[in-house]
């Protein structure tokens, strides 16, 4: 577990069309990629995709797929997929992880990080993950309005260090708020099945009551389990969780360990509350956007190298996002400076962290999602 300040997480915007994601935890299934080799070199010149899609859709020796089995309706606007992996997926992910996954849109890939909301301890052979369509989403907006049965998606392996332990600790406090309880819901279908719902409070916020996610899978959890006990609070017509006077709903909250998952103001607020209380370490926080300090410099000319193309781009420009403008197939993973997917070498110039303000000089290795031109740069890419 990342300490508080440190926990990135999952993308907010939709992306475009790039290449695919290194499967995360490749180097953990030596023989699965022995395997993927082997087929390669014998079936050469044609992949192995070629033969496998004739048996089996799912299988493919060089990527994760999935199906859509079907889709659920949750609220007005947010649904949950259900999805069958295919070869080669273990489910020995922990509770609180995400997943990636890539769609074809109109002859495009797409993809995005969803949290699951499913539990690794069953024996469906499936996973879940929850999405609500933002105004600005393409993507989750498809997921959600046009996603069929029986749509072929790739995956990413599940990843992540918002997560829960086993066996769970005593006394837990969840704090969630909108689309933050669905890294949650993972961990409390985990204690179910687990018998690990010993001593759970759960703070949950949404703007009305039918904007909750899961309303009646919390309120039978809460029924069949006495030790889990949930608030609910309605925004627009209670306002919002005051974290200052968090003794009124849960007294003993210091002596809880405590899961934060929402907006961005509602987890700063609880760092500063935990950390004044001196137990910032028993908070674990996970962001939905990436923290980034305010932008320095006037950005610059970026030479993608191998490419031979060339982008301008400001300050606060990742140099992913100006790569992809100029239709370089730049590398990716999590899109938040997580897992280190999309590191490629600085030849020259100087570009600079969007989290911290560090600045990179040539001859170093660079994460492109979260780094930004400090003058003319070249990439090696």
């Amino acid at each position: 577990m990342e300490s508080a300040s440190k926990n990135y997480a999952k993308i907010t915007a939709d992306v475009v069309d790039t290449q695919e994601p290194t499967i995360v935890g490749a180097d953990k299934h030596p023989v699965w990629n022995m395997l993927r080799r082997i087929a390669t070199r014998i079936t050469t010149p044609l992949l192995p995709d070629d033969y496998l899609q004739l048996a089996n859709p799912l299988w493919s020796a060089r990527e994760l797929r999935g199906r859509v089995v079907e889709v659920r309706r949750e609220t007005r606007d947010a649904a949950t997929l259900v999805i069958k992996p295919g070869w080669g997926f273990r489910f020995d992910y922990q509770p609180g992880q995400y997943i990636g996954i890539g769609l074809l849109v109109d002859g495009r890939w797409r993809w995005r990080s969803y949290s699951l909301t499913s539990s690794p301890v069953t024996a469906s052979c499936t996973v879940t993950i929850t999405v609500k369509a933002m105004p600005e989403g393409f993507l989750s907006t498809h997921l959600v309005e046009g996603v069929r049965p029986g749509t072929i998606v790739r995956l990413a392996e599940p990843q992540g260090n918002f997560v829960l332990p086993d066996p769970a600790p005593p006394a837990i406090l969840f704090l969630t708020a909108g689309t933050g309880i669905t890294p949650v819901m993972s961990m409390l279908r985990t204690l179910v099945r687990r018998n690990q719902v010993t001593d759970v409070m759960h703070l949950h916020s949404a703007p009305t009551a039918a904007e909750v996610m899961f309303a009646a899978e919390l309120a039978e959890l809460e029924r069949q389990h006495d030790g889990y006990h949930l608030r609910l609070r309605t925004t627009r017509t209670q306002g919002r969780l005051d974290l200052a006077r968090l003794d009124e709903d849960v007294p003993d909250w210091r002596e809880r360990r405590t899961w934060a998952c929402g907006p961005e103001g509602m987890l700063t607020a609880a760092e500063k509350v935990w950390s004044a209380a001196g137990i910032g370490e028993r908070l674990h926080l996970e962001r939905f956007a990436v923290s980034r300090s305010a932008p320095a410099g006037v950005g610059g000319t970026v030479t993608f190298a191998r490419s031979g193309r060339t982008a301008a781009a400001d300050a606060a420009t990742s140099l992913m996002d100006a790569g992809e403008q100029a239709g370089v197939r730049m590398p990716f993973g999590c899109r938040m400076g997580i897992c280190r997917s999309c590191v490629v070498p600085l030849l020259d110039g100087h570009v600079r962290d969007l989290r911290t303000g560090v600045e990179h000089e040539p001859g170093t290795r660079i994460q492109t999602c979260v780094s930004a031109p400090s003058g003319d740069c070249v990439l090696d890419i």
